[in-house]
């Protein structure tokens, strides 16, 4: 990595910004030729405060140092030409948006958090989820592929003193029924009539499709960028969707409707590249009235009662009965789809993996129960109706091996990569221009390699 050679200019451009906005800043870190800023340690402090995450030590030591760490990654990223998704990152920027939004009270709350614009925060967490997404990529290409054996975690278990034995939490089992209340004839019409007439605006240059995808879209996330979803594979979308949407030749015309399982859709092409294209969609949902959902109430209720008096097992009734096709050719049993956890594609859940609805009642069931109708919105933004089972449960405790084999294989597999991880960082600060301002040097850092002696 280069020396930092233009610290001077930086200083001084950074000083003149922040005496403009009468803010006091300075640099506090230099990690090659990259610049940490008191601003961005602070700037990262109020976005963890705000998430709720927690730091082991002081966050103005924690933080610096976890930055520089992304630092040296990021430069050897670079060196690897390692990109990453730029639609995923839109999406994961929106959604986050939305999540802390949400949680503060509003947009406007959000601002006066930060003492930022919505435009500012968006851009700086566009920025920190882009390079969170790169670095993640860089740690996976350090560590490559862990192979474990079932002698290597015995030993791990083994060598576990009583009380420091990890402590797994509960987790359950769950299966599930649902039914979406019928859609009128009369609303899935309106709906198609709308979009033709959406094309029909579109196609003589009455209407633009980005100002009609921002105004009536019901995909929030693409609608925000005038229905754009950036560039994607086919597998990446519904084979409905797809089939259309890469047949598309003109990017001046509009297609036909398309129906998915979100609803009904026009799309326009803007450009293909190869085998990934970029277009942009409108998306309108029919919409069940009370009416219907009040009906499939009463019909869950009476699929209830059967179910209670046993007339007929639930995996009987899950497999002919219910609408969710994921679920459905599984006998019911519901698949962990939290890529963070460590239940991935099993059966096991921890309980604030649940879908929220069906968390709550889940908490207060035991096994073998089997809940009463509840309304809820699948993964599809729909509202639908739901009957759960609660299969099994195991409290929390202590880990052991006849039990708990997959949880600390996990364990034993974090602590690999975290070993591989240690190793790259303590190698690459040897070869890395670092300089730390001096009253930000007074810390117990994780790697003492910060400060040249």
């Amino acid at each position: 990595m280069r020396r930092f050679l233009s610290l001077f200019v930086l200083t001084c451009c950074s000083s003149v910004l922040f005496a403009q906005q009468n803010v006091i800043d300075e640099i506090v870190w230099v990690v090659g030729d990259e610049a940490i800023l008191r601003s961005d340690v602070e700037s990262q402090r109020l976005f963890m405060q705000n998430e709720g995450a927690r730091l082991d030590g002081d966050p103005y030591c924690v933080i610096p140092e976890q930055m520089a760490i992304q630092k040296l990654y990021l430069h050897q990223a670079e060196l690897d030409s390692i990109v990453v998704n730029e639609s995923q990152v839109i999406q994961d920027t929106e959604r986050w948006l939305n999540y802390a939004a949400n949680q503060i009270g509003s947009k406007e709350k959000l601002e006066e958090y930060f003492n930022k614009k919505i435009s500012q925060i968006k851009d700086d967490r566009k920025e920190m989820i882009k390079e969170q997404q790169i670095v993640q990529q860089m740690q996976q290409q350090i560590i490559g592929e862990i192979k474990l054996t079932p002698s290597d975690v015995r030993k791990y278990y083994n060598k576990l003193p009583q009380d420091s034995l990890p402590f797994i939490p509960t987790t359950v089992n769950v299966q599930i029924i649902t039914r979406e209340p019928k859609i009128p004839f009369e609303e899935t019409d309106a709906i198609k009539a709308r979009l033709r007439e959406f094309t029909e605006q579109i196609n003589s240059g009455e209407r633009e499709f980005s100002s009609l995808a921002r105004m009536y879209s019901e995909d929030p996330e693409s609608a925000k960028r005038g229905g754009e979803l950036g560039f994607t594979g086919k597998g990446s979308l519904l084979p409905e969707f797809a089939n259309v949407a890469f047949n598309l030749s003109d990017t001046k015309r509009v297609s036909k409707i398309v129906e998915t399982e979100y609803g009904f859709h026009i799309i326009q092409l803007i450009e293909k590249r190869g085998d990934r294209i970029n277009c942009k969609h409108i998306l309108l949902k029919p919409k069940a009235a009370e009416k219907e959902i009040n009906e499939a109430i009463v019909k869950m209720d009476s699929l209830h009662a059967d179910l209670v008096a046993a007339k007929f097992p639930f995996e009987e009734a899950a497999t002919f009965v219910s609408y969710d096709k994921n679920t459905r050719n599984n006998k019911g049993i519901m698949v962990n789809q939290n890529p963070e956890g460590q239940y991935m594609n099993t059966s096991d859940f921890e309980m604030h993996e649940l879908p929220q609805e069906i968390g709550k009642l889940v908490y207060e069931m035991k096994i073998g129960d089997i809940s009463k109708p509840f309304v809820m919105i699948n993964a599809n933004q729909k509202e639908i109706v739901a009957i759960v089972k609660l299969t099994n449960k195991v409290e929390g405790h202590k880990a052991n091996m006849s039990d708990d084999f997959q949880a600390l294989k996990s364990i034993v597999e974090s602590k690999k990569r975290a070993e591989v991880l240690d190793k790259w960082i303590i190698e690459k600060q040897k070869d890395t221009y670092v300089r730390i301002a001096p009253d930000w040097q007074k810390c117990e850092f994780k790697y003492a390699g910060w400060v040249k002696e």
